[in-house]
């Protein structure tokens, strides 16, 4: 035995704490009132259908973008018209209805 400990009992598990001997039975007449087999109230539940609770989503912080530069538009306002008609049809509109035809692109819109 290595010098300087003494022999000192353990306190054995299950046993009665020290304290005033009153207050353990109270605590221990509580007990039997209360029975050992507690029953849990459950839920219930009035809908067949379950729904995960929404959990926290955090916003994106990237540690580097996934793009080195930003991709330059394929369809701007220059690409929309690509030439003036010129065929007869187009001429007769342009002296008798004071109208411009132009062949555009097929992405194109009116806005």
């Amino acid at each position: 035995m290595a010098q300087g400990k003494k022999n000192v009992a353990k306190p054995v598990k299950g046993a009665a704490k020290p304290g005033k001997p009153s207050a353990q039975a109270s605590a221990a007449a509580k007990a039997t009132l209360r029975g050992v087999n507690s029953h849990k109230v459950r839920k219930v539940r009035t809908n067949t259908s379950f729904h995960l609770p929404k959990t926290l989503t955090l916003s994106r912080s990237p540690k580097y973008p996934r793009k080195s530069v930003p991709h330059e538009p394929r369809f701007d306002a220059s690409k929309v018209i690509i030439h003036p008609l010129n065929t007869e049809s187009a001429m007769k509109k342009i002296e008798e209805n004071n109208t411009l035809v132009f062949i555009v692109d097929t992405k194109a819109n009116k806005r």
